[in-house]
């Protein structure tokens, strides 16, 4: 039972240190340092403790490591912090005997398939419709460019790959045994004419056993910090887009009457003419995610509410004499056949391209945030589904298509507030033309400066992946500006009306990474099911035949 108390407070040493390397309330950009040993008091109690107490552990550790990362998250919803904790819970629950096995599989190098099996894990929880990229390993080093390099390759997943593994080969360390007199670090008798001799255990026999997982590491960690810094090229010469990115620090979804939503667009109306002023030569004005509520093309062609038809005329007498683009966030509505088969009105969380007062174009966004945006299992769990709506949740449908726009000038996409968390979309974005990544959110629920810092982190690395500048126009922050290879160029201040003038470089050259999206991911999950089943087969292999002699 003391054993099992130490465990507890190791684990919730562990879970602090793992929310403190990424952006919190105390360090709001994170101490990325300390990525690189945050498991350790994970992977050190999974060696020590027997195999009946990993499930309650890894449980433990699983729930409290999201409680603090993301506090943010019980904001969003009355049951969205409990619901991710709980989730998390279940995955470490999981996680923590699957490790377990992986030394008893590979006593001596055991630290190398939990190493695979963590790396598939991260990559796997964010596939699917539970899918969720936050508190990625990786993500922790967005500010250290030269290591982030690697991800125009490897994705995030390299990055996750290298800073993983001093975790796991530390624990290594801290748990092996000190030799005894006649045995080697390894265990076996060692004997020279008969005499026993006494050779090295502990720390100094695990570094000599294991000097050549270590070393290869350390090149892997040498050749990427090189990488990063020669990879980035000056792209001063190149073509050039500028773009007014407005942030009306405001949650539209808040606005739920007609007076707070025409404040709203009069502020994004004056932020947008304030922002032109500055800047003549504009290529695109860019507002936030349903930085408009009304629904734009609904209201315009139905008209079943006055009050929402007079915002919308407002805002197109504001657009018609407008002579740059404007990418505006909003709910499109839209009469088509819903999934009961009866035609009503389908809600999209859209991103409408306006040249003047048309609409010229359309993106509908396609990853939905599952059980506040979109649930599709209504008839298999209706009163979910209904709880969900009553308690105020929006649905949308999700889009299907990659867009990309061209304004002649520019050809860009714009992922969704949540999509820049996942690197296949902007990768598919890239890969159909776009030379620029046009980002429109809004964090504004959250009041949160750290849940907005750790949103920025991620969409980071979508501009490193595929060497694309990649923009963020905000409710609340962070607006801003991040070139190819990472580096912010300039953003807002967060939580305050503002405007931010950027310059970004157009590349088109394609990546690795755009080429072959996520390969390293899908790779580290092969390597873990092949050594477990090369672990595993002899041992069934052996019950069998036992059977059969029996």
């Amino acid at each position: 039972m003391k054993s099992f108390g130490t465990y507890l407070v190791l684990l919730l040493g562990g879970a602090l240190v793992f929310a403190a390397s990424f952006p919190n309330p105390v360090f709001t950009q994170g101490l990325s340092f300390l990525a690189w040993v945050a498991y350790v008091p994970v992977f050190w109690v999974i060696r020590r403790t027997g195999t009946g107490a990993l499930v309650p552990l890894g449980a433990f550790y699983g729930y409290l490591s999201y409680f603090f990362f993301a506090p943010w998250l019980r904001t969003f919803h009355p049951l969205g912090g409990i619901f991710a904790c709980s989730l998390q819970l279940f995955y470490m629950a999981l996680l923590f005997p699957l490790l377990k096995l992986a030394l008893l599989l590979y006593p001596r190098r055991g630290y190398l398939l939990q190493w695979f099996i963590w790396l598939a894990y991260e990559y796997l929880r964010t596939m699917g419709f539970l899918g969720f990229s936050y508190g990625i390993t990786g993500y922790t080093q967005w500010q250290i460019l030269p290591v982030i390099q690697i991800a125009s390759i490897t994705g995030v997943w390299g990055v996750s790959a290298l800073v993983l593994f001093p975790s796991v080969y530390l624990a290594g360390v801290l748990e092996s045994p000190a030799a005894e007199p006649g045995r080697t670090a390894g265990g076996e008798i060692a004997r020279k004419n008969g005499a026993a001799k006494k050779t090295a255990g502990g720390a100094q026999g695990f570094f000599h056993r294991e000097a050549v997982p270590a070393l290869i590491w350390g090149v892997a960690l040498a050749g990427t910090v090189i990488f990063g810094l020669v990879s980035p090229a000056d792209y001063a010469a190149r073509p050039a887009a500028r773009l007014a990115l407005i942030q009306q620090n405001a949650d539209p979804w808040k606005a739920d009457t007609f007076g707070k939503n025409r404040r709203i667009l009069k502020t994004l109306t004056g932020l947008s003419q304030e922002a032109l002023a500055a800047e003549s030569d504009t290529d695109l004005v860019v507002w936030p995610e349903t930085a408009f509520v009304p629904r734009i093309f609904w209201h315009l062609n139905y008209r079943d509410d006055a009050e929402s038809y007079e915002l919308v005329e407002e805002l197109l007498d504001f657009l018609a004499p407008q002579r740059i683009p404007f990418l505006i966030g909003n709910d499109d509505g839209r009469l088509e056949v819903t999934r009961r088969g009866r035609w009503d009105r389908v809600d999209y969380n859209g991103a409408l391209l306006f040249r003047g007062a048309e609409i010229s174009g359309v993106y509908r966004k396609m990853h939905l945030v599952p059980f506040t945006e979109y649930f599709p299992y209504e008839r298999i769990f209706p009163r979910l589904y209904r709880a969900l709506a009553g308690a105020g949740t929006h649905f949308w449908e999700p889009g299907r298509e990659a867009v990309v726009f061209n304004t002649g000038k520019i050809r860009f996409s714009s992922p969704i507030c949540f999509e820049d968390t996942f690197g296949y979309i902007s990768r598919d974005f890239t890969r159909n033309g776009a030379e620029l990544i046009v980002n429109l959110s809004n964090d504004g629920w959250a009041n949160s400066l750290s849940c907005q810092m750790q949103h920025l982190a991620m969409a980071v690395f979508r501009a490193v992946e595929n060497r694309r500048s990649l923009v963020r126009s905000t409710a609340t922050g962070q607006t801003c500006a991040i070139d190819p290879y990472g580096k912010i160029l300039a953003m807002a201040e967060p939580f305050t009306p503002a405007f931010l003038n950027v310059r970004v470089p157009l590349l088109t050259n394609i990546s690795p990474y755009t080429r072959w999206g996520d390969i390293w991911g899908g790779l580290f999950v092969f390597c873990a099911l092949l050594l477990l089943l090369i672990g595993v087969i002899p041992g069934i292999l052996r019950s069998i035949k036992t059977g059969r002699n029996a």
